[in-house]
């Protein structure tokens, strides 16, 4: 059997067992309500509605339509435009009986249109998505970090080696060239002076100095540091 309803200005034809979405309604999910404005049931058809026939439904939940967009634009010299988003109320039921008639003794609360209804929360509930997401967090206990892995020990620093010179004063080098000429083994600018041809190339290509030893005249410059 099905009937056809009317509620929030909209016709709607169902039958027992269909989900559907009505405008809002003054009642809580879970609740049994009843409509009562029947325009046809199976042949019969009212004038305007069905006399003692209703339909009843159980409230599922309370939800908002998709979003839509309303935009006007004027189209004068000092026209104006606005935009403005809308989601629409609605509540979403299942169809259960359908009462042909009887439906004036059935005790079930009559299905009413609920534009400015607010649905009644326990005391303490959340009131919005977020606060109930605040209480969520606040109820869940947090879980214990697993003991970090001890952090390694950086390694040590070189050091200068006992009597090495200070190879900065060549010129350019900084702390970072020094550091490669010290882990090279060379620590004194008469090592420097000393240099051949043949270790000059394999000095440049062992720390990819790039020809910077002849480039900046270390040889020279280091034979003048080691006189003192």
């Amino acid at each position: 059997m099905f009937a056809v309803l009317k509620t929030g200005g909209k016709q709607y034809k169902v039958a027992s067992g269909d989900v559907l979405r009505v405008e809002k309604l003054a009642a809580v999910a879970g609740e049994t309500i009843q409509f009562n404005e029947i325009l046809m049931v199976g042949s019969t058809v009212g004038a305007p509605f069905v006399a003692d026939a209703g339909v009843q439904a159980e409230v599922i939940d309370q939800i908002r339509g998709e979003k839509t967009i309303n935009f006007v634009k004027r189209r004068r010299k000092h026209g104006s435009q606005r935009k403005k988003g809308h989601r629409q109320s609605l509540t979403l039921v299942r169809i259960g009986d359908i009462l042909e008639s009887g439906a004036d003794k059935s005790g079930v609360k009559a299905a009413e249109n609920g534009a400015g209804f607010e649905i009644v929360r326990a005391v303490g509930a959340p009131t919005s998505l977020k606060a109930a997401a605040a209480a969520l967090r606040a109820s869940t206990p947090k879980a214990e970090k697993p003991n970090a892995a001890p952090k390694a020990k950086a390694a040590p620093k070189a050091e200068t080696a006992a009597g090495a010179d200070d190879l900065k004063k060549l010129s350019g080098v900084g702390p970072a060239l020094e550091k490669k000429l010290i882990e090279a083994g060379v620590t004194t600018f008469a090592q420097i002076a000393a240099w051949t041809d043949a270790d000059v190339t394999a000095m440049d290509e062992k720390l990819s100095f790039k020809g910077r030893i002849e480039r900046e005249g270390w040889i020279a410059q280091a034979s003048e540091l080691a006189k003192g």
